[in-house]
């Protein structure tokens, strides 16, 4: 999906628009049954999509706080930001440590009577998401993204322009996951 490596907040920001973009024709080119069914014993696409919206909420409550809030809660840092290729690489190594979503994993969809109207508000409340990040991105200072953390909860503390790459890599990831999850199913 990307063929750029981002890192300003306009590139971040741009990054983060084109990988929604691009990843919407595959979530919704899915059956509604298929889009909420589990693959195999792994998340079904839907949970997939809840578990990325359900990451992206805290992330833009934390840039809709004042810089000064953040630096006091979570502390301030004045190492440079890691690059977009370090944080994907950091998050595959702690993936392949055992880590796990935790408390972001999606909680189980139970009694769905009206499947095609919950799917339209899975993809509904993830485009909100990543739209209110955008808006929320675009009031931080370069600076002020390499000066402030937030805490993540496999990689610990990483600055906001950390976190904001980890979030453009972790949506092409699910995707990325998913397709390779079908492809694993239909062969085994």
């Amino acid at each position: 999906m990307l063929d750029e490596t981002p890192h300003s907040a306009e590139s971040i920001r741009h990054s983060l628009n084109r990988v929604h973009a691009e990843s919407v024709p595959y979530w919704t080119s899915f059956t509604t049954s298929a889009f909420l069914s589990p693959i195999g014993s792994a998340w079904s696409p839907a949970d997939n999509v809840r578990h990325l919206t359900k990451s992206i909420r805290p992330l833009t409550r934390g840039l809709e706080l004042p810089r000064f809030v953040v630096r006091l809660r979570f502390g301030g840092t004045s190492r440079p930001s890691r690059r977009y290729e370090q944080m994907r690489e950091d998050y595959r190594r702690a993936l392949s440590s055992g880590g796990q979503a935790g408390r972001f994993a999606p909680t189980p969809l139970t009694d769905v009577s009206d499947a095609d109207a919950e799917r339209a508000r899975i993809m509904s409340s993830h485009a909100d998401a990543v739209s209110a990040l955008g808006a929320a991105l675009v009031r931080w200072t370069e600076r002020d993204l390499d000066r402030c953390q937030l805490p993540h909860p496999l990689m610990g503390k990483l600055t906001v322009r950390e976190m904001l790459l980890f979030t453009v890599y972790h949506n092409q990831h699910h995707v990325d996951v998913v397709r390779q999850r079908l492809s694993d199913a239909t062969r085994g």
